[in-house]
């Protein structure tokens, strides 16, 4: 599903800066949201998918080009609020793995009572939903047998939906997802961007619940064996509008669907680099978009730090760089940190400071 042009909105703006520009016609806003944009990157095939033409926001909407303008009318579209969640502002995901073997937290709370223990506090601490997840998807981990990851999900997500927690099933599994939604469970996240179950798409449309598309490539097991791609974020990006289009064709609405980039699932440090630089492109697919990026190991070569769970700054640092670009939610393992961090940067631009990027 390749295009011939892709948007990338760039010059942003926060604050009265965004409103005055988008109020005299310079600026468009990110998925009508609060974030301004004055200039748009053309970016085509070919070479290394550089921008090759730059123009003011105000010149695209003069220029009659239908092709862009309906390009720009995506990006520029307000989504639509999914069920359960604010329709405005940063929805922070926090993390339950009822696995031994997360990278992020080495089985910390693999067992149940710990686990929703967990979920409890991750709530309490400001978590617009519990992401609950039995099979790790670490780079070389090995695949969960279908009955042990609904053993080690389904007591968790009954005991924090019986508690009030809003619980969102992280499987690649069409049972998994049908099971936990019995048991509660609002939002379905899955890494394989449901392709990895060939019912997944079937079941997600008869649940009709939201679902997270997340960006992979190959297995967990064998994801991080030399990932080559002709330009990332354009590869991505396609590969990501092909799989909305085969949700919507199978019956769910484009509405109830966000997308995530997958940065570190089957992407080298590079690759996550221009994802994360180039993160305002995904507006152009209509959808609400996911960041998960919390410990990964990029966050470790950049800040030096070998240890998954003392990267609580880097992590915030990479949250914000995504929602600075106008992303709407963040999957997170430290929620409480992020809440502060998206209330203060927030409230910064809601309080009369001004300012660009």
């Amino acid at each position: 599903m390749n295009q011939e042009v892709y948007l990338q909105p760039a010059a942003l703006l926060y604050g009265p800066d965004a409103s005055t520009a988008v109020a005299t016609g310079q600026a468009g806003r990110l998925a009508g949201g609060s974030i301004g944009f004055t200039q748009i990157r053309l970016l085509r095939r070919g070479g290394d998918g550089a921008r090759e033409d730059v123009r003011g926001y105000a010149d695209v909407k003069a220029s009659g080009d239908t092709a862009i303008l309906g390009a720009l009318e995506e990006v520029e579209r307000a989504r639509p609020a999914l069920p359960g969640f604010a329709p405005e502002g940063v929805a922070v995901v926090g993390v339950v793995n009822v696995t031994p073997d997360s990278f992020s937290d080495g089985g910390q709370f693999g067992g149940t009572d710990d686990a929703i223990a967990h979920g409890k506090a991750l709530v309490a601490e400001g978590a617009a939903v519990v992401d609950v997840g039995g099979e790790s998807t670490r780079p070389g981990s090995d695949a969960v047998c279908q009955d042990e990851e609904l053993a080690r999900v389904l007591p968790v997500i009954e005991a924090l939906v019986g508690a009030g927690a809003p619980v969102s099933i992280d499987t690649r599994k069409s049972e998994v997802m049908r099971r936990a939604a019995a048991a509660g469970a609002c939002l379905i996240n899955d890494v394989s961007a449901l392709s990895f179950d060939p019912e997944a798409i079937a079941v997600a449309r008869d649940l009709a619940l939201p679902v997270i598309l997340m960006h992979s490539r190959g297995d967990p097991k064998t994801m991080q064996e030399d990932p080559r791609y002709e330009n990332v974020l354009l590869d991505v990006y396609d590969s990501l509008a092909s799989r909305i289009a085969a949700c919507v064709e199978g019956g769910i609405g484009r509405g109830s669907i966000v997308i995530d980039p997958g940065i570190g699932f089957g992407k080298t440090f590079q690759h996550n680099h221009a994802l994360l630089r180039g993160l305002t492109v995904f507006h152009g697919l209509g959808v609400r978009i996911l960041l998960g990026v919390s410990r990964k190991g990029f966050i470790g070569a950049l800040s030096g730090e070998p240890v998954a769970g003392q990267r609580l700054g880097g992590s915030l640092s990479a949250a914000m760089a995504g929602i600075m670009q106008g992303v709407q939610m963040v999957r997170v393992h430290d929620v409480r940190e992020t809440v502060h961090a998206v209330r203060t940067w927030s409230g910064i631009w809601s309080t009369g400071a001004s300012g660009a990027a």
